[in-house]
């Protein structure tokens, strides 16, 4: 049992599980825990040393190995030795240790090609490469071509002599060795053109790697951190790893430690950008994008050698926050590249974009005055000029425009179309000019144009389609009308008669003229008045009948009959209908409301 940690099968286990997960930190602590109760345990003393090389202790490793010479012999550990003397630039030791080992395996014969490959033993380092493609049958045999490779292009760089042993170009590697190989040959432009074969097909595979993350990338970075690296790698190269080890910093939100990497890399070479770019995004990041634009104008103003990706970084930042017009000001500044075409039409969209178009329009007049100086007459100058036309044109600058095509037709007489555009322009502003110049213009007969005016009006763009009468099959010419070519009159159809309608009966003769006109036509009635039923708000009628009046039939007297009726009475006093029974007045019937008499004394009293 292990004092404090667990059995020791649970420790294996914990071993076992993080060597398949590349967790070699982890594995290693519980190898010590388990060293720690029986520290001559071999195979807790070479996981030890996997673990140690795993992650690039290599020097902690060769002395897991003299201390434990009794334990490890050579037949056990033999290739971990040689593979840490080789690691730690040690190859003579490495040679020795090889060479020492009675069992000669595949992986310890790699390992001795590459050692011979570094003691510059290329003729030896061949062999042995030769030897290991034609004897082996597994998933290496691209390496070993690579490494093959290598060793031609060594050959042929330093000591001037190399077979052409028909090896492939299917990798970036074997690529980039074939040119090397015609480099050292002295052909230089078939060694170029390998050699961007080579980029083109590294950019190829670097993006179809799948296993691509910050966490494998992290893992990668360690190892750049082995001892003895720093001898194998330029200056610059080692300046590009610390760059690389700042962005995954960042990119893992270790803010504290991406900071200290960028101090220390812009204290070894103040004048380069990459730095302060990083520190750039790393405050944009932190959302202090005011801090990020101070800091990449002060080192514009520091270094304006470096100030074009500088500024246009800082462009890019004004226009996130949404200051287009400032971000046009910084762009304008760049004098490298104000007048390339991309600049210009960057320019000119942001401008229309902020509805500046006099802004727009003087882009393209100092670029068309660069070109009129630099490059006269040249395609990107006449471009220009027409685009800047076109641009007046449709913002109704027309007599702007009028100098830009006036040059651009004076450049080529016979551009009809330029010219059209010129009359255009000028027969809204000076129609004399226009007149003047429509004299130019190719007669119609002399212009034909072989435009197909049916295929143009059925084509998918057209507005307008005129309609074309059917042809007859067969029908050559236009008959004289015959007989039988005399149009059948259509039958009229009979109209509805009236559901009503009487045969028999005779109709009005008179039914064709209006009321009023007829004989018959007595004129209206007098006295007899329509309810006006809807009038007015909804329910209401304009107004009540006397027989719904509860107000007249209370209060008035029932009405006397006439003279000479026998029958006024009795109809007058069936008519009354008595108070209790009477219905409320009609809403149309409203009286005005007594006023109330204001309240006295407490409760209740007037």
């Amino acid at each position: 049992m292990a004092s404090g940690s667990g059995p020791v099968s649970a420790l294996w286990t914990e071993i076992n599980r993080c060597g398949q997960n590349g967790d070699f930190t982890r594995a290693l602590k519980a190898v010590n825990k388990i060293l720690h109760e029986n520290k001559d345990d071999v195979i807790a003393l070479r996981c030890k040393i996997v673990c140690l090389i795993q992650n690039g202790g290599f020097k902690e490793a060769l002395n897991v190995m003299n201390t434990h010479t009794k334990s490890l012999t050579s037949d056990m550990i033999g290739f971990e030795k040689a593979y840490c003397e080789y690691r730690l630039n040690r190859v003579e030791h490495a040679l020795k240790t090889i060479q020492g080992i009675p069992e000669q395996t595949d992986k310890l014969k790699e390992l001795y090609g590459q050692v011979l490959y570094r003691l510059e033993r290329y003729d030896e380092c061949l062999a042995v490469y030769k030897e290991m493609i034609r004897n082996s049958h597994d998933d290496y045999e691209e390496e070993r071509k690579t490494n093959l490779s290598a060793v031609l292009a060594a050959q042929s760089t330093w000591e001037s002599t190399s077979a052409d042993l028909g090896l492939p170009e299917s990798s970036y590697e074997l690529c980039y060795n074939a040119a090397c190989l015609l480099i050292g040959q002295g052909q230089l432009s078939q060694g170029m053109q390998k050699l961007q074969k080579a980029e083109e097909l590294c950019r190829k595979s670097l993006t179809e790697d799948s296993d691509q993350n910050v966490f494998d990338s992290k893992k990668k970075v360690k190892l750049t951190s082995a001892e003895g690296v720093e001898h194998k790698l330029a200056k610059k190269q080692l300046q590009a790893i610390e760059i690389n080890k700042a962005l995954l910093a960042m990119y893992t939100n270790q803010a504290d430690q991406c900071n200290k990497m960028l101090a220390s890399l812009q204290t070894q070479n103040p004048g380069h950008p990459r730095p302060v770019l990083i520190k750039v995004a790393q405050l944009c990041r932190e959302k202090q994008h005011n801090k990020a634009i101070e800091l990449l104008q002060r080192f514009s103003d520091q270094h304006p050698e470096s100030a074009s990706g500088i500024k246009l970084t800082m462009a890019q930042l004004y226009l996130t926050q949404g200051h287009v017009t400032k971000a046009c000001d910084i762009l304008k500044s760049i004098e490298e590249i104000r007048y390339k075409p991309g600049m210009l039409s960057a320019l000119v969209t942001m401008y229309t974009h902020e509805e500046d178009i006099d802004s727009a329009i003087d882009v393209f007049t100092q670029a068309i005055q660069y070109y009129q100086s630099e490059q006269p007459g040249s395609a990107i100058h006449l471009s220009l000029v027409r685009e800047a036309a076109n641009y007046k044109l449709k913002y109704g600058r027309k007599k702007e425009a009028t100098s830009d095509l006036e040059q651009l037709w004076k450049q080529n007489t016979n551009d009809v179309h330029t010219l059209a555009q010129l009359i255009s322009a000028y027969s809204l502003v000076d129609q004399d000019k226009a007149k003047a110049l429509s004299k130019h213009l190719p007669s119609p007969d002399t212009m034909s144009f072989n435009v197909d005016v049916d295929e143009l009006e059925n084509s998918h763009g057209a507005t307008y389609i005129r309609k074309k009468a059917a042809k007859v099959v067969g029908e050559s010419q236009p008959k004289e009308p015959g007989p039988e070519d005399v149009k059948k009159k259509k039958k009229k159809k009979k109209g509805k008669l009236p559901k009503n309608y009487d045969p028999k009966s005779t109709p009005d003769p008179e039914r064709w003229l209006p009321m009023r006109e007829r004989s018959y036509y007595r004129g209206k009635k007098k006295g007899k008045r329509k309810e006006q039923v809807g009038r007015g708000t909804q329910g209401a009628t304009s107004g009540a009948s006397p027989e719904l009046d509860a107000s007249k039939s209370a209060s008035s007297p029932p009405t006397s009959p006439r003279p000479g009726s026998g029958t006024g009475t009795a109809t007058a006093v069936s008519n009354v209908v008595p108070p209790r029974q009477q219905k409320p007045a009609a809403a149309g019937a409203t009286r005005k409301k007594a006023p109330q008499k204001k309240k006295k004394g407490g409760k209740g009293g007037w």
